[in-house]
């Protein structure tokens, strides 16, 4: 398998964990954001499958809002006040696991950058890295809102200021 084959598959299987994740969860907010996140897996998987196939036209990955599509998610949330049950959970597991995928990820894309044919690809796989090192934060944010063992109290005093690093 070739870089943009297992990258390809990579954001395929990251996309339907999302979607499984989105469908497991009971808290609108967060399948909002699992949801958003499976869909910047697709953007990812189409910028890849366009740079394999070296379309005449150069695939161009689109400057992603995430990050503030998800602080809004989490302020309309601290508005609504969920109810939520922190502390370890199957749940808390399997919002782990996600954020060491995208790890892995973010790793594979920096690493590839290196390899992939062509100044154009070098530099796309580089923006794939950044976007997977949102998904990350994304994921700690996540993590760490559920491990709580009272979330919504995390939401009123959550500050949201290191998300904008990103």
């Amino acid at each position: 398998m070739n870089i943009y084959d297992f990258a390809m598959q990579m954001e395929r299987d990251g996309e339907n964990y999302y979607r499984q994740l989105a469908d497991q969860c009971e808290v609108v907010g967060l399948q909002e954001i699992f949801t958003m996140l499976a869909e910047e897996e697709v953007k990812h998987y189409k910028v890849v499958e366009q740079l394999k196939e070296q379309n005449a036209t150069s695939p161009e990955l689109s400057d992603a809002k995430i990050i503030d599509n998800v602080k809004n998610v989490f302020l309309a949330m601290k508005e609504e006040k969920p109810e939520m049950h922190g502390g370890e959970t199957e749940q808390t597991h399997a919002y782990r696991k996600a954020r060491d995928i995208e790890d892995q990820s973010h790793k594979f894309y920096l690493e590839k950058a290196k390899e992939v044919e062509g100044e154009h690809g070098q530099k796309l796989f580089l923006q794939l890295a950044c976007e997977e090192e949102k998904h990350v934060r994304i994921m700690d944010e996540i993590v760490e809102f559920v491990s709580r063992p009272e979330p919504g109290n995390w939401l009123e005093d959550a500050e949201w200021t290191h998300l904008d690093e990103y």
